[in-house]
């Protein structure tokens, strides 16, 4: 990982899960963050039907939420609790079937005013084997930061 990674014992673990669960929509898909810190952070969702698409798979917008949050999650070890994500892009591999979605995102390069962070997710099927079904890129701009990029 390049860049300084500005971690406080304020924003830890604990800081970031209650974070997580101060976001409506986190709830609604009962997400939990695992692991964070060290330029890196680990969103868990277990699979139920409400999140399936008609085929059996898990919904493409599951996956994107999850690849956005953990990738801002991740950028937050580099920037602080107080970021938004200015942009990602996912590709899907392969569908994703599994009883718990797995998102692992690192930090790759962080600055002052962006991070820049990348993102693999993983399905975690019944006998606990991973298998890689999305991988993302994105980063993640400080609340204070100007609006237009410069400056």
């Amino acid at each position: 990982m390049a860049g300084a990674v500005r971690e406080s014992a304020a924003f830890d673990l604990v800081a970031a899960q209650q974070g997580l669960g101060a976001q409506p929509f986190s709830r609604l898909v009962q997400a939990r963050i695992t692991e964070f810190g060290g330029g890196a952070a680990t969103l868990e969702i277990d699979i139920r039907e409400e999140l399936l698409q008609q085929h059996g798979f898990v919904h493409g917008g599951v996956l994107s939420y999850a690849a956005d949050n953990t990738l801002t999650f991740a950028a937050a070890t580099a920037l602080g609790p107080a970021i938004v994500t200015g942009g990602f892009s996912i590709q899907y591999l392969r569908p994703a079937r599994g009883r718990t979605l797995r998102a692992r995102a690192e930090v790759v390069q962080a600055g002052r005013r962006q991070a820049v962070c990348r993102c693999d997710l993983t399905m975690i099927d019944e006998a606990g084997e991973e298998r890689v079904c999305a991988v993302a890129q994105g980063t993640a701009l400080p609340l204070n930061a100007p609006a237009d990029g410069h400056g």
